[in-house]
């Protein structure tokens, strides 16, 4: 299946990804509604999950003392503004400054309606530039499901630079890593007193985004997240935990790697095996949101089938 063929289906598997979750099929049931949850490894660290229809995105507030950060804005304008509304409300202070991680649109999304009440939004100029290609995109595949929930006219946050570099805000400072392909192809991690934030770069019990196929890169990207040596993890999708999740991850995108592999792609991608590779990580990970899986192993075929076709030199 070619990529123009995956996107265009795209639309078509988010919907069943919302039915399915509607009714009582799963075998583990999620969220209904949007929960909020304070780490209890740190009070300073609170934690908003979408509901379903926003597919049960994470996004975070570290708590300083003249107010609160927000990590990544949200899918849908409620959602965001749910965020917001929740976080002022469990800590009493301000939300000053928002960081979108990566251009995906559960990321950056709720950026217009944080800036209309006055919140700062930041992202690397890498991210910034990505954005907009990545909102058309999108936007003909979520809006008409969505509206008007969903930003029609992108609203870019701004740009803090094209470098890792420690920003202040809210009486806290915190470091801001500029870093390559991923899940994305650009990625902002933000490091905090033990804590690191990684966006969809890391998922827990939520089978991974690979829908660019770039799980060389994405192991590197890891890789950078466990020299910062983190004390705690917060996932894109999924409940926060230790830097063992980092370890998890990794074992997850070696074993979707080499179950590809095993089949020896070649180019045109093949339906019956990205079934039975499918079904192979269904099988040892049963996780949350498995549709995800249509579109990573055909990425992930294509990359290993075209490198298989690189002279050797």
């Amino acid at each position: 299946m070619s990529r123009v063929a995956r996107m265009a289906s795209f639309a078509f598997a988010v919907a069943i990804v919302v039915a399915s979750s509607a009714c009582a099929g799963s075998s583990r049931t999620p969220p209904r509604e949007a929960q909020l949850a304070i780490a209890h490894s740190d009070p300073r660290v609170g934690t908003y999950t979408s509901s379903v229809r926003g597919f049960m995105t994470s996004s975070y507030w570290i708590e300083g003392p003249d107010g609160l950060v927000l990590i990544d804005t949200q899918f849908l304008t409620s959602a965001a503004d749910e965020l917001v509304d929740w976080a002022e409300r469990s800590t009493g202070k301000n939300v000053v400054l928002a960081v979108v991680l990566h251009p995906n649109p559960d990321k950056f999304n709720g950026t217009g309606a944080l800036r209309r009440r006055g919140i700062r939004v930041v992202t690397s100029e890498q991210v910034r530039r990505a954005i907009p290609a990545v909102h058309e995109k999108r936007l003909r595949a979520f809006y008409d499901r969505y509206k008007p929930d969903y930003p029609k006219e992108i609203v870019l946050p701004e740009s803090f630079g094209d470098r890792t570099m420690d920003i202040p805000a809210a009486g806290i400072t915190f470091r801001a890593h500029v870093l390559g392909a991923g899940c994305s192809e650009t990625h902002v991690v933000v490091e905090f007193d033990g804590h690191v934030f990684p966006g969809d770069l890391v998922a827990n019990d939520n089978h991974s985004w690979l829908e660019i196929g770039e799980i060389d890169e994405w192991l590197k990207r890891v890789d950078e997240l466990r020299a910062m040596k983190p004390r705690f993890v917060h996932p894109g999708r999924g409940p926060s935990g230790e830097a063992s999740l980092l370890d998890a991850e990794t074992a997850y995108l070696r074993f979707v790697a080499a179950a590809v592999a095993e089949e020896k792609p070649t180019l045109p991608v093949r339906a019956d095996a990205v079934d039975r590779i499918k079904r192979r990580v269904v099988d040892r990970y049963p996780y949350e949101y498995d549709v995800f899986l249509d579109f990573g192993i055909p990425a992930v075929w294509e990359k290993q089938a075209a490198a298989a076709t690189v002279p050797q030199k």
